[in-house]
């Protein structure tokens, strides 16, 4: 396996071979050849041979490379000194001081006053290693990640109706194929631009697009329907079209006998929500929902695919639950061309929360309450399985608690003092800690604040492994050589551990991270024991599950929750059931879930009778308007990177509140004034941003930015009852005009 650029004398000059590896951003997970170049940094060039974009990048993956510069990014360690200003120091100084922060809070408050917070952009690698590094080296149930805040909700309806949680059960390729899709909640026009061309495909090949969002995004505007329901009410939408499905005889009767279980329960709540009281919730017209209906419903295939829009609720799980469940009424889950999915958004989104960074689960997606489970990681640990803790709490609940119950944190690839709800509340948090370590790229807002910093390689400056939105497994592949003094976060957990008393088990080498990954996730939900560097590189990525060869459905200790044997008309190639794999014959990962059997005990998904129920908090007379917030194309998340790069920094300089004419009328704003934002948690200024495009009752924020203008400053930390998803995309706030 190649893994850096390679010198090539040609014609009486070198050349250098590009490496082809993927984009550093989001769950695409784009395909890129990487050229080594002056300076240490790379060239971005074309990699037609990647499926799922086939070249093409968006503005972010075009511009990576910049953020490798030496100004942008950090090349020391940095620790605090006597008079409070961040000082370059060596590796072992910092290593050290870590280290005896950790041993004086375990020894004088317990285990469990240590914390530890992941991000959904670590490979699967550094994931899978800070989650042992957390449970075996610290004793400590505090760890959970900032993918908690993307596709949680998501990933419980979904297990919770299939038996299992992939963020797509299909390929992207099958999305052009099929003949109608309902996109709720996502605008992949400004989130992940090279999704788009499978939407515009759709249309292209007679299919039918529907957004559901309440504003008129770039997506929104390529829609053969547009709704544009009231922030909050995506459950009662779903619900007043499953009641249509149900009034105009459009159930498959046959279907939901054969594969299904609850139906009449599901029904009896979706009766509850005529298309009247649907309209007077969310505002969508009747006839709106009608069309909706007939349009999703028409052709043989359909899909429905969420994203953060109804996911970032306090009722998310609920929410997503009755999208699904419109999909097993119409007999559109498991099926050729159908189904359900969830556009995940962090670069390992998927992978992220599948090797145990979260809470409640350990690699494999196994679950931590599972004492099967235990005894298998356990096992592959080397440690007793009654010495790993039990769950611990999620991902705000957890930085809620910092400076009283967790009195030190090691923060590993996130920034929640931008990223996080109710971000001023939780940057008190950190500031009350009685240490912070923070491993980062750049000098994050979180990283501001740390005892110690530490800077780590990025992804043209290692191997590991992603797992994509579809569920394939990639290969990332070193390119260049990092700066001197940055080290690798395996190198890092490697030096803590062993300053901690724990000499083997944390290799710094990537691959040897991922053969014991393979053996830790082998038998569970997300099984990886199929699939290895070699196998990535010439496949082009594998789809998990994919079992070892010959393991049989009974590897590990539990069934692999496989979908059995290829339905016919199946749109490509599909696993057998593991059980019938021959000894040594690899098995072929898994592209399509379900087409036979869903992953529950009896093979049949499960309806869940949900109901509609307000936001946690209500516009009224003090906070009249509703706040949603979401992103835009140039930059990402809580643009720690993306802020670096003057090329996205000229495309997107900063925040903004969008707002209808009718709203800025009665304020008295016009374009480009500056507007006071307020919620129940705080206040926030950016110019005005005056659009038809959004509704009324509505202003919509971006999240990349700190400071004044930070839109998490506003947001409810309220969390769905399930996933633990804070409330993000609906809170009640009041807009002011500001003096110049």
């Amino acid at each position: 396996m190649q893994s850096t650029g390679t010198m090539q004398r040609t014609g009486g000059r070198t050349a250098t071979v590009p490496v082809p590896t993927h984009c550093p951003y989001c769950a695409l997970q784009c395909g890129m050849n990487l050229t080594p170049a002056d300076g240490g940094t790379v060239e971005v060039s074309e990699r037609a041979d990647f499926p799922v974009n086939r070249g093409a990048l968006c503005g972010k993956g075009r511009t990576a490379p910049a953020v490798l510069a030496s100004g942008a990014r950090l090349t020391s360690p940095l620790v605090r000194s006597d008079d409070g200003a961040l000082v370059p120091a060596g590796w072992d100084e910092a290593l050290d001081r870590i280290t005896r922060n950790l041993v004086r809070t375990r020894a004088e408050y317990g285990a469990n006053a240590l914390g530890v917070f992941g991000g959904g952009g670590l490979t699967n690698e550094k994931a899978y290693a800070l989650g042992k590094f957390a449970r075996v080296v610290l004793g400590t149930s505090q760890i959970d990640y900032n993918g908690r805040f993307c596709m949680s909700s998501a990933a419980a309806a979904g297990t919770r109706a299939f038996g299992l949680d992939r963020g797509l059960p299909f390929p992207l390729e099958d999305i052009p194929k099929t003949g109608c899709v309902i996109l709720v909640g996502s605008n992949p026009a400004e989130t992940m631009p090279p999704a788009l061309r499978y939407f515009s495909d759709l249309r292209e090949n007679g299919g039918t697009l529907i957004v559901v969002d309440p504003r008129r995004t770039r997506t929104a505007e390529q829609a053969d329907l547009h709704l544009a329901p009231r922030p909050g009410t995506d459950l009662a939408l779903a619900l007043g079209l499953l009641h249509l499905v149900v009034a105009e005889g459009r159930v498959d009767e046959a279907y939901v006998e054969e594969r299904t279980a609850g139906w009449e329960e599901a029904r009896a709540a979706a009766m509850a929500h005529w298309p009247e009281y649907a309209e007077r919730i969310t505002g969508v017209p009747v006839p709106e929902l009608r069309e909706a209906v007939r349009l999703f419903c028409a052709p043989d295939a359909a899909m429905v695919l969420t994203a953060r829009g109804p996911e970032q609720q306090a009722k998310g799980t609920d929410t997503v639950g009755a999208w699904i469940n419109l999909c097993l009424a119409t007999g559109r889950a498991g099926r050729p061309r159908s189904g359900y999915g969830c556009l995940t958004g962090q670069g390992n989104g998927q992978g992220g929360r599948e090797h145990g960074q979260k809470a409640d689960q350990l690699p494999g997606y196994r679950k931590l309450t599972d004492p099967a489970a235990r005894r298998h990681v356990a096992g592959v640990w080397g440690v007793d399985p009654d010495s790993l803790p039990g769950p611990g709490r999620s991902a705000y609940e957890l930085l809620d608690a910092l400076g009283t119950d967790v009195r030190s944190l090691l923060v590993m690839g996130s920034n929640p003092v931008v990223s996080a709800p109710r971000a001023a509340h939780v940057e008190g948090r950190l500031r009350s800690l009685d240490f912070l370590a923070v491993c980062d790229v750049v000098l994050s807002e979180t990283a501001e604040l740390a005892d110690v910093v530490l800077p780590v390689t990025q992804w043209a400056e290692e191997t590991g492994t992603t797992t994509s939105l579809e569920g394939r497994v990639l290969l990332r592949r070193r390119a260049i050589t990092p700066p001197d003094g940055v080290r690798g976060d395996l190198e890092v957990l490697h030096g803590l551990a062993g300053r901690l008393g724990v000499e083997k088990g944390f290799p710094t080498e990537p691959e040897e991270v991922f053969e014991e990954l393979r053996r830790a996730s082998a038998g569970g939900p997300a099984d990886y024991s199929g699939i290895d560097y070699g196998r990535l590189a010439e496949e082009n990525g594998v789809f998990w599950p994919c079992p070892a060869a010959g393991a049989g459905a009974g590897a590990g200790d539990r069934p692999v929750p496989h979908p059995g044997p290829p339905h016919p008309g199946s749109p490509g190639p599909d696993t057998a059931h593991p059980g019938t794999s021959n000894p040594g014959t690899p098995h072929p990962g898994t592209p399509r879930l379900f087409l036979d059997r869903f992953a529950t005990a009896d093979g049949r998904a499960r309806f869940v009778p949900v109901a509609h129920r307000p936001s946690a908090e209500e516009p009224d007379a003090e906070y009249p308007v509703l706040l949603t917030t979401g992103r835009v194309v140039a930059q990402y998340q809580s643009g720690a990177q993306t802020r670096r790069v003057a090329e996205l920094n000229a495309a997107a300089p900063g925040p903004f509140v969008e707002l209808h004419p009718r709203l800025a009328a009665r304020l008295g704003a016009a374009e480009g004034d500056p507007l006071a934002v307020v919620s129940r948690r705080g206040r926030v200024v950016a110019p005005a941003r005056i659009t038809t495009g959004i509704r009324p009752d509505t202003v919509f924020m971006p999240f990349h930015w700190p400071g004044e203008g930070r839109a998490n400053t506003l947001t409810n930390p309220a969390l769905d009852p399930t996933s633990r998803m804070p409330e993000f995309k609906v809170c009640a706030v009041r807009v002011e005009t500001v003096p110049r």
